[in-house]
């Protein structure tokens, strides 16, 4: 006699939560690695904070189907909250961090009424041009954002009252890869709940979907309000540990660089952007240090060859962490 439909449901929930050893290894590894590398503290710092930016894109990519072109506005969005709210309400970063979580949250929900219309074309302009926008408005209000120089003068307070940030990134590294690992905890457990998996029935069928009933609209807002404020804390991280915002934080590349990051990770599994980010820094610092000129050209090459051989021949790193027989693409 076969299991209840709801307990098989039920089982295979709690097989894809559990944490597998290799997974507590893997973490266990990054935090003994940022103790032991002081040394790459900034280089480690800057993997961190772009792996989290390709998880908030993980959500709305590899999980909703929603492809997106400007990323980069919550990414901004969250620098520049962050940093004029240390430079002229309170330096407290924590403080800080919410903040910016919470308005780029409130923009993201704003913007999500555009997302849950038209074709995945429509979706990529939207975003791109909502992106844009942003960067124009930055640019036009140079007395509050400080335009082409950036905003100057940003100090933040000392982590938790004690731990003060460094110009050696001691500190800043530890900040990030912490709220780094509990914010991949928070997905995490998003993912591998129904509402995860109503996400990728959304992602694979929209239309069969709304046919048994889920409501498309509603899980499309919630996960873009979800990705965007955790790009917005990526971008506060980014702002908080440098002391500085400038354009650049919703300049185009900022998107192209955390595709191209989930890109190599591969989309749809959450160790991808992880991944994809840690190589794509380690590219950049190694094939700037060779060939300063021309090391985006380097990192085509192999986004091309990787796209032409194909991933899965190279290898296939979910199989570390996913369960066995489990495709993930």
């Amino acid at each position: 006699m076969s299991a209840p439909p709801a307990l098989d449901a039920q089982s295979l929930l709690a097989r894809d939560a559990r944490w597998r050893p290799a997974e507590i290894v893997a973490w266990l590894a990054v935090f003994a690695a940022t103790a032991a590398l002081p040394q790459y503290s900034l280089l480690i710092n800057d993997i961190a904070i772009l792996a989290l930016f390709a998880l908030s894109l993980d959500l709305v990519l590899g999980y909703a189907g929603v492809v997106s072109l400007g990323h980069a506005a919550f990414f901004g969005l969250g620098s520049y909250a962050a940093a004029l709210f240390a430079k002229h309400v309170n330096p407290d970063p924590l403080l800080g961090l919410a903040v910016a979580a919470a308005l780029c949250a409130a923009f993201g929900a704003l913007c999500s009424l555009t997302i849950v219309r038209g074709s995945d074309l429509t979706r990529l302009m939207v975003t791109l041009g909502v992106g844009l926008i942003l960067f124009e408005l930055a640019n036009k209000f140079d007395d509050i954002t400080g335009g082409a120089d950036g905003l100057q003068g940003v100090v933040m307070g000392p982590l938790f009252g004690a731990l003060a940030f460094d110009l050696m990134g001691r500190t800043a590294v530890f900040y990030s890869v912490a709220t780094l690992a509990l914010l991949f905890f928070v997905v995490r457990r998003v993912v591998h709940s129904p509402f995860g998996w109503s996400l990728k029935a959304v992602r694979d069928n929209r239309l069969r979907s709304g046919a048994i009933g889920l409501s498309v609209a509603a899980r499309l807002a919630a996960v873009y309000t979800l990705a965007a404020a955790i790009a917005g804390v990526a971008g506060a991280l980014l702002a908080q540990t440098t002391g500085f915002a400038s354009l650049d934080v919703l300049d185009f590349h900022r998107s192209a660089d955390v595709l191209l990051a989930l890109v190599l990770g591969g989309a749809g599994w959450l160790y991808g952007g992880l991944i994809g980010a840690l190589a794509f820094k380690l590219m950049h610092d190694l094939l700037s240090a060779i060939t300063p000129q021309y090391w985006t050209f380097w990192i085509g090459l192999i986004l091309v060859v990787l796209m032409l051989v194909g991933r899965d021949r190279l290898f296939k790193p979910w199989t570390w962490f996913g369960p066995k027989g489990e495709a993930r693409q």
